[in-house]
This record gives C-alpha cells, sequence and structure tokens, in this order.
C-alpha cells in the first residue's frame, strides 16, 4: 500500500523545483494523492477494512488543507497542481 521511493522519487522531480525538494506544497499534495489512489483500490477489495478506511479519510483531509493552503498563496501553482493531478477543483 505504501508508496515505492521510486515513485515518490518520480513525484518530487516531477512537481518540486529539484529533486531534493521533496517538502514543497505541490509535491507532498501529489505523494498524498497517489496514497489515496493506493489506498481507495485496496478498500474495493477489502470493504471493511475500517482502519485503512480512517486513514483514507485523514489523508484526504490533508490533502484538502494543503491544497487550501497552496491555493491561498500561489493560485497559479495550485492550478497547474490540480490539473497535473487530475483533481476536479
Amino acid at each position: 500500500m505504501a508508496v515505492s521511493k521510486e515513485t515518490k522519487a518520480k513525484l518530487v522531480k516531477k512537481f518540486g523545483k529539484n529533486e531534493k525538494n521533496s517538502g514543497a506544497t505541490e509535491v507532498q499534495i501529489a505523494i498524498l494523492t497517489e496514497e489515496i489512489n493506493n489506498l481507495t483500490e485496496h478498500l474495493k477489495v477489502h470493504t471493511h477494512d475500517f482502519h485503512s478506511k480512517r486513514g483514507l479519510q485523514m489523508k484526504v483531509g490533508k490533502r484538502r488543507k494543503l491544497l487550501d493552503y497552496l491555493k491561498n498563496n500561489d493560485v497559479v501553482s495550485y492550478r497547474k497542481t490540480i490539473e497535473a493531478l487530475g483533481l476536479r477543483k
């Protein structure tokens, strides 16, 4: 279920300013989106895994807060990030 190192490295390189900028808001949102997608697939098979469901809800909430932060501070980057990740808003 966890995101592999290679996948994280690709996301950091794509959304960060450089390959070492893993703390950027855009990178955190991208990694959370990947984790959310993995957990969603897991929960489609294991419908009664309530602990993972709670973890999914927490990750979605954290991503929502990060998206709100990015929207308030850098609208251009916000729009670019949601477009690249295929999010609705």
